[in-house]
């Protein structure tokens, strides 16, 4: 079942660990659907040194401040397309990464897998039939560390516990 947008309305500290085991389903131009189970998560939040939103709104980060369920896909380092699920109020940005997938541990190895690129940014993922998540009720435990690569951000938000690992696959 597809999600609906009050799951996306939590915070992203609350959503990213909810994500684990969900379904991320993308439907290729040519029709056929593929459905990787989420792995692995991250958050980011407004007043956090490593969230794209915590200096204010951008061209690129825009879609940060819609109310969640939208998807944010911007390029990383000019190579890697990485996919977020804004969560959260409208004005409040937050998001969460899907940092992987049974089969794909990576951001940008899972974005290429199921071709993901920045044309899919900004996508309602509650009514697209193009990108989706869906709950067919598997949850996973699992297990906290410091985020990765956001080497730029303050030693406090460095040091949070935001990343989500799903353990016992």
């Amino acid at each position: 079942m597809k999600l609906n947008r009050n799951f996306y309305e939590k915070s992203a500290e609350i959503l990213a660990p909810e994500l684990l085991g969900k379904l991320l389903c993308r439907q290729l131009p040519s029709g056929e659907v593929l459905r990787y189970r989420i792995t692995e998560t991250e958050c980011y939040l407004a007043n956090d040194t490593a969230c794209h939103a915590h200096r204010g709104k951008t061209p690129r980060n825009a879609v940060m401040f819609k109310r969640g369920g939208v998807s944010y896909v911007y390029l990383c380092y000019g190579i890697h397309n990485l996919l977020n699920v804004v969560t959260g109020a409208e004005n409040e940005p937050e998001a969460v990464l899907i940092r992987g997938v049974e089969g794909f541990n990576g951001p940008g190895k899972l974005t290429k897998a199921m071709q993901v690129d920045r044309s899919l940014n900004d996508l309602d993922l509650t009514e697209s039939n193009e990108l989706w998540i869906e709950d067919d009720g598997v949850k996973f435990e699992h297990i906290t560390t410091p985020r990765i690569g956001i080497d730029y951000a303050s030693e406090l938000d460095k040091a949070r516990l935001w990343r989500f690992v799903a353990i016992n696959l």
